[in-house]
């Protein structure tokens, strides 16, 4: 993929914000990497991610074991993929619950923003790696089925690079 255009710390946030579902990958007691689909609350303006969750969660045993995790994006109808390494820490703040709040979130917290088993889990990013092309997935296949007539190698487009936090 060839590097178009570098993003920047505001890009990432877009994408994040965007796309809004993420996998979360802590590694399990056992050594192993886990994963699972979590809804962003969004990333703040100073970097972070922020995901509620409940307090007695596995994700929470794993990140309090090993703060470091890794959240992966992706939307395919528009070919962007961004996936953010950091440190993981679970807040309890009634304030920024509060502010995170929203009514989806009650499918999962019947008793609403004051479950006692209510938390959150913020993410101090250090880095993101993007993978990002304007192409549909149209254009895509014919490229790609061009290559495959041809016998050339595909070249993938758009842009790809790393932004440090």
């Amino acid at each position: 993929m060839k590097n178009e255009e570098k993003k920047t710390r505001e890009d990432i946030r877009e994408m994040v914000n965007d796309i809004k579902f993420a996998m979360l990958c802590t590694t399990h007691k056992n050594g192993h990497v886990h994963s699972r689909p979590m809804g962003t609350q969004g990333m703040d303006k100073d970097g972070s991610i922020w995901f509620m969750t409940a307090k007695d969660s596995e994700k929470i045993h794993d990140i309090k074991a090993n703060p470091k995790v890794c959240i992966c994006y992706a939307e395919p109808s528009d070919n962007t993929y961004v996936c953010i390494m950091g440190e993981a820490e679970q807040v309890d703040d009634q304030r920024k619950i509060d502010e995170l709040w929203t009514p989806i979130a009650k499918a999962w917290f019947p008793e609403g923003k004051d479950d006692p088993n209510l938390t959150l889990i913020k993410v101090n990013p250090h880095e993101a790696e993007y993978w990002d092309s304007d192409s549909n997935k149209i254009v895509l296949g014919i490229k790609m089925l061009s290559t495959i007539v041809t016998g050339k190698e595909y070249v993938e487009e758009g842009a790809h690079g790393t932004v440090k936090f």
